[in-house]
């Protein structure tokens, strides 16, 4: 067995894992509001075209291209707005002829709707009228009545 008077090496062992206390950190740095207020400041603003400028922007590309003046991207960008902008405007745009467009068809889809619905009503009357006749003969005929 081994001899337990013999404690050196353990002690020594032990005393250099002894817990050592933990490094302070210095508190984290706080951003400088100065520098957010700034790039806010400094960033472009988007411009707001009103509806007749964008539809002369667009017509404008339109024309360009249609002439063979210039590809599609470079009226686009003589225009001043980004490929994305000129689609979602034209996009809107169809989106309103489609809407003006409508009101017309409706109203004639409306009159037809009616129309169709008095014929259905006429129709339902006769079908009623030849089953009651039809029901009334038979009734005869087996002596029902």
């Amino acid at each position: 067995m081994a001899d337990e008077s013999n404690t050196g090496p353990v002690e020594a062992a032990a005393e250099m894992k002894a817990p050592t206390a933990k490094k302070r950190r210095s508190p984290r740095r706080q951003k400088a509001t100065e520098q957010v207020k700034d790039t806010k400041t400094t960033a472009a603003k988007a411009k707001k075209y009103s509806e007749q400028e964008r539809a002369d922007k667009l017509k404008l590309i339109e024309t360009e291209v249609a002439q063979h003046n210039s590809t599609l991207k470079d009226a686009i960008k003589r225009a001043g707005i980004s490929e994305q902008t000129y689609y979602q405007w034209k996009r809107a745009a169809k989106l309103v002829e489609q809407k003006v467009a409508m009101p017309e068809s409706a109203g004639d889809e409306l009159a037809d709707l009616v129309q169709l619905e008095k014929e259905n009503q006429r129709l339902r009357n006769l079908l009623a009228e030849k089953l009651r006749t039809e029901n009334a003969e038979l009734r005869k005929r087996l002596g029902m009545d």
